[in-house]
């Protein structure tokens, strides 16, 4: 009994802005691939960590220090190293001091871009197919998005529709490229579009680059190095991608001062801060080492050798198949082998074909739009050879109609 005599009720009681989101995509099918016994290639993260020296950097710092609290804005180390990846890669300059934050990974650069810059009611412009935490944190800020769909076979940004999609109530855009999940990576004149764009209206530009090393076909171009854009753009990225340390959780947030501390204003009820001997890690390798500097580009070519073999493997299975132009990952469409959705497609697979992949229709507002990906599936190729083939060699000897 309550107070007054009441009876409370002892069911959870979610708040309304978490109700219905469940867990991830990536949990669900990771978990399904563990419970089967199924090759993954659904979660995005390599199953070899990165260099040896700074693995070596991190266990050195483990035992002799940092090992307390950082600062909220991250090692003073860390924020000059990325301060000076950013001039050395792009020719951007960043104040270390007021214009770098460390956080935890790309993810919660995310969270506190969203949550320190996004009102109730603002709109939000993002590339569609879209990365799931960022549907959720704009929820999170009561922001609205707008879609723009990227669709196949080339997974372009139409400029028209762009332009379509800001409203006199749009705050910012939300870039990602090197683009997750399609693999594309916008070309000059995609970038020049949002740009143009963004300082008509007027608008902040967030963009996410934790795939900026690793991509085949061209450079990744950073929007905030076209004209008038450095000063309206938030760069966001992390060293989990480029130098296979997922799990370290080490990312950054680069721009103009006033953007950069919206996001330490929301950052510091998140985490505060984390990894102090990881941070000091990634310092090391972002500034010294020939092993560590060198590790991505190694990284990108093998990633370049594991796309082909897996975009080649999966047309052999009778898969239609895009090549990405970076990033870890490829899209298939499963509309030709009679499946209603990649959702049925990839929750039958672990079954059929002791494989796993994830459907990208997650990622969409209205899959079933034109265009739209409600037969699209993404498969993960930053694995080792073996567990490709593995995983090819099970497809082929499968029945993968509907």
């Amino acid at each position: 009994m309550g107070r007054f005599g009441c009876v409370h009720s002892t069911a959870p009681r979610q708040a309304r802005r978490i109700a219905g989101m469940g867990e991830t995509i990536f949990a669900e099918m990771s978990a399904l691939a563990a419970r089967t016994g199924a090759v993954n290639l659904g979660q995005g993260f390599p199953d070899t960590d990165g260099p040896q020296a700074l693995l070596a950097a991190a266990a050195e710092a483990v035992h002799h220090g940092p090992n307390q609290y950082a600062p909220g804005a991250g090692l003073p180390a860390l924020r000059q190293a990325i301060a000076r990846h950013q001039q050395r890669h792009y020719g951007l300059d960043v104040d270390p001091d007021t214009q770098v934050a460390v956080t935890t990974g790309c993810t919660e650069a995310i969270a506190g871009a969203l949550l320190g810059l996004v009102d109730p009611g603002d709109e939000v412009v993002v590339l569609e197919p879209y990365y799931d935490s960022y549907t959720a944190m704009i929820d999170f800020a009561g922001g609205l998005r707008r879609p723009v769909t990227l669709r196949a076979p080339d997974f372009r940004l139409d400029p028209a529709e762009l332009e379509a999609a800001v409203s006199e109530r749009t705050k910012l855009i939300l870039l990602n490229t090197p683009h997750n999940p399609t693999g594309r990576v916008l070309d000059d004149t995609e970038l020049a579009a949002v740009a143009r764009v963004a300082r008509e209206h007027d608008l902040i530009v967030v963009t996410d680059e934790v795939y900026e090393h690793l991509t085949f076909a061209r450079p990744h171009v950073p929007i905030a190095t076209l004209p008038g854009m450095a000063g309206r753009t938030l760069t966001l990225s992390s060293a989990g991608k480029s130098w296979s340390v997922t799990g370290w959780k080490v990312g950054w947030a680069t721009g103009p001062a006033a953007l950069v501390g919206a996001v330490m204003s929301a950052k510091q009820w998140l985490t505060y801060t984390s990894g102090a001997p990881l941070q000091a890690a990634v310092a090391a390798v972002l500034d010294s080492s020939a092993e560590a500097t060198c590790f991505p580009q190694h990284l990108r070519t093998t990633l370049e050798q594991r796309r082909d073999e897996l975009v080649a493997g999966l047309r052999g299975a009778g898969l239609t198949t895009y090549a990405p132009e970076g990033t870890y990952f490829a899209l298939t469409d499963v509309a030709d082998l009679g499946w209603a959705s990649g959702q049925d497609f990839c929750r039958a697979l672990p079954e059929r074909a002791g494989v796993v992949a994830v459907p990208a229709e997650v990622f969409y507002d209205a899959p079933d739009a034109p265009g739209g990906g409600r037969h699209l599936v993404r498969w993960a190729f930053c694995k080792q050879p073996e567990v490709i083939a593995e995983a090819l060699e099970r497809l082929r000897r499968s029945d993968l109609g509907a």
